[in-house]
């Protein structure tokens, strides 16, 4: 028998390797890492991702920029996110150095107060934009590049006002690809929907229809992805990796393409243009998020039967999710996000709950998602509503109402439970700042358990009075 590939080792179980096998020196296809991202039918996938991947996008990095964009790197991204992999090996495998910051919350709180100077910033649109919306975006660099969801003109151009860059790039990629497949980059004002751009190094990409045939520039197709950037697939999950790794048609024998999900379509300059989502996988703040994941963890709780999740868009322009239940008996709001709150991150977590008699159902069917309820705005909290009394408390409601797009906020409200989340902590601490002249850490608010509760922390933070 011919001796196993590299490539066919690094698939096999540690338990099914011989002892030659297990030592044996590390090979470009063995596995770097593995990234978990949120699964439709309640269980997370792991994506596991070689390591000659990994050289591939940092040899991308180091072709596509200079030395000097690459010479300070702001690495603000936690590891349970793929574009550290960007911001850590993007520079440091080309000469580069990186700094290491807690978060992208930190571009508004910088240390002794001083403005991070770098060569290059990346991060998700939206959280970018929320610091800069606050006045909080305390950076310079000359370059950013931003991914993880879709990007807006506006976004792209206040975010390049505020750091002062030269250049921005909107990069797009699932984590099955090692971060990034696409790029696109402009040193003019965005004008329009800004393309996702050409495929990286190495990197094929396919704009097919429903027969996975190509479709012609102009016509909207699901995008498919192939080349030294793929995954070798999910961990320990044959079955899925051989639904969404398929053979591909157009490459060589044995290469594999990655259906992505996404619906594009080519321009007439030869970019590519993302319009959206063919199936429930929708990003919030950044992060890929199955709503089918979250509709199984509700669907498990003892008092429900059955369960949607939707995203609502919020006047502020925000968005939060709205979850739907059908239950065996009344269950309050809190009883179902404390149950979320053991078993999901809290950006999975939903801001609304509705309860049903029935969910609404189309001709074939199926759960209408577009003719759901939206949920009323009753502050988000059981029991009765604690007006606020005190000009303190006035204050506070007032400026969260605003901030969260609520109508009527309490004293027993609690800022998360009522669909706040990170970014709008450091709009909310902006806008205390603004309006009452008080600085308030971030750990303030995680901290408090309510309104009221908060007010008193200000007024014994600073001396005022209730």
């Amino acid at each position: 028998d011919e001796p196993a590939t590299a490539a066919e080792v690094a698939a096999r179980p540690d338990h099914d390797l011989t002892d030659a096998e297990r030592t044996a020196p590390p090979h470009p296809a063995h596995p770097a890492y593995a990234i978990y991202t949120s699964g439709s039918t309640g269980r997370p996938k792991g994506v596991v991702v070689a390591h000659r991947s990994v050289v591939n996008l940092a040899a991308w990095a180091g072709e596509t920029f200079t030395a000097e964009q690459l010479s300070r790197v702001l690495a603000a991204t936690s590891l349970n996110f793929d574009v550290s992999v960007f911001e850590m090996f993007g520079p440091l495998l080309n000469g580069g150095s990186v700094e290491i910051v807690p978060s992208l919350l930190s571009l508004a709180d910088p240390p002794a107060g001083r403005p991070y100077t770098a060569s290059l910033v990346s991060g998700v649109p939206s959280a970018l934009a929320h610091i800069h919306g606050t006045g909080g975006l305390k950076a310079r660099a000359r370059t950013v590049v931003m991914a993880g969801e879709p990007l807006s003109a506006k976004a792209a151009n206040d975010v390049r006002g505020a750091l002062g860059a030269e250049l921005v790039g909107n990069l797009y990629g699932p984590t099955e690809s090692t971060v990034y497949a696409t790029a696109w980059f402009t040193r003019d004002d965005v004008q329009g929907l800004p393309p996702i751009g050409r495929p990286l190094r190495n990197t094929r990409t396919y704009v097919l229809d429903a027969a996975q045939q190509p479709v012609p520039v102009g016509v909207v197709g699901e995008l498919y992805l192939a080349g030294e950037g793929l995954a070798h697939g999910y961990l320990h999950r044959p079955g899925l990796t051989a639904d969404r790794f398929l053979p591909d048609p157009f490459g060589g024998p044995g290469t594999r393409m990655y259906r992505t999900g996404d619906l594009v379509r080519w321009s007439a300059d030869g970019e590519l243009l993302c319009l959206g989502r063919a199936d429930q996988q929708v990003k919030m703040r950044g992060y890929r998020i199955e709503l089918g994941e979250i509709e199984a963890h509700l669907s498990g709780h003892p008092d429900v039967e059955q369960a949607v999740v939707a995203v609502q868009r919020l006047a502020s322009g925000d968005q939060r999710l709205v979850a739907y239940t059908l239950g065996r008996r009344p269950v309050s709001s809190d009883a179902l996000r404390e149950h979320l709150e053991g078993r999901l991150p809290g950006y999975m977590v939903p801001g609304a709950y509705v309860r049903l008699d029935a969910l609404p159902l189309n001709v074939n069917g199926k759960v209408d998602r577009s003719a759901l309820p939206e949920p009323e705005d009753d502050g988000g909290t059981e029991g009765t509503h604690v007006p606020p009394t005190t000009p303190l408390e006035k204050d506070l409601a007032e400026i969260w109402s605003d901030v969260l797009s609520r109508d009527r906020v309490g004293l027993t409200d609690n800022f998360f439970a009522l669909g706040g989340h990170s970014l709008l902590v450091t709009q909310l601490t902006a806008r205390i700042r603004q309006r009452l002249g008080v600085v308030l850490g971030l750990l303030d608010v995680y901290t408090t358990e309510n309104l009221g509760e908060l007010a008193q922390t200000i007024a014994r933070m600073n001396g005022l009075t209730q």
